[in-house]
């Protein structure tokens, strides 16, 4: 009984610090507002969400940057594919895009999109991609790329209700999801970073 007992306060322990970081971790994701104005060398759109790419695209109609850098494609997806979906002129914008195939994952995204910058020699970029997932893809482009600026600029898909989200069943478990990936994406650099004896951003 005395380990049994042990077991399930560990366990409630563990509940609490577990629900007391995922509280947290909503507080981290942004909840509206515009993103700055301020001009980049390029936009970086991460792949898998709805309006990430014509957010993207919009932005570079504005001139918020010259170039566009779409992480994440599916293999045999080209640019002008890639616009005829957006239902965008592939002539006026087909230039200044280009497109990364080797990213599965959102540390890919940062060590692809890190080669694609590096290559080019830019200074700072406009990350794209949807709120609940922007506080990872942070984590892991500012690991991948701690000398170039990096702005956030989210997109707030309609389906993902942030405020009060834990009466959306569906929104709490998106959330509780990408919560535990930032833990482990977090420990993981935090990890490395002992290993290495190099600071962590």
């Amino acid at each position: 009984m005395k380990w049994l007992r042990l077991g399930l306060y560990v366990m409630a322990v563990v509940c609490v610090i577990w629900f007391s970081g995922l509280l947290w971790f909503s507080t981290q994701v942004p909840n509206g507002g515009e993103a700055p104005a301020t001009r980049t060398d390029a936009i970086v759109v991460l792949t898998g969400g709805t309006g990430r790419l014509d957010t993207g695209l919009r932005l570079l109609e504005k001139n918020f940057a010259t170039h566009l850098f779409v992480s994440g494609v599916a293999r045999g997806v080209d640019v002008a594919t890639l616009l005829r979906v957006a239902q965008r002129a592939p002539k006026e914008l087909e230039c200044c895009i280009s497109i990364g195939y080797r990213a599965d994952d959102t540390a890919g995204n940062a060590i692809e999109t890190a080669g694609w910058v590096g290559k080019r020699g830019f200074k700072s970029i406009r990350l794209v991609t949807a709120s609940y997932h922007m506080p990872r893809s942070l984590i892991e482009f500012r690991h991948a790329m701690p000398a170039i600026r990096i702005i956030p600029h989210p997109v707030y898909p309609p389906r993902f209700k942030r405020s009060r989200w834990w009466l959306w069943p569906g929104t709490a478990t998106l959330l509780a999801s990408e919560f535990n990936k930032y833990v482990i994406a977090w420990a993981g650099r935090r990890g490395r970073a002992a290993i290495e004896k190099e600071p962590v951003p």
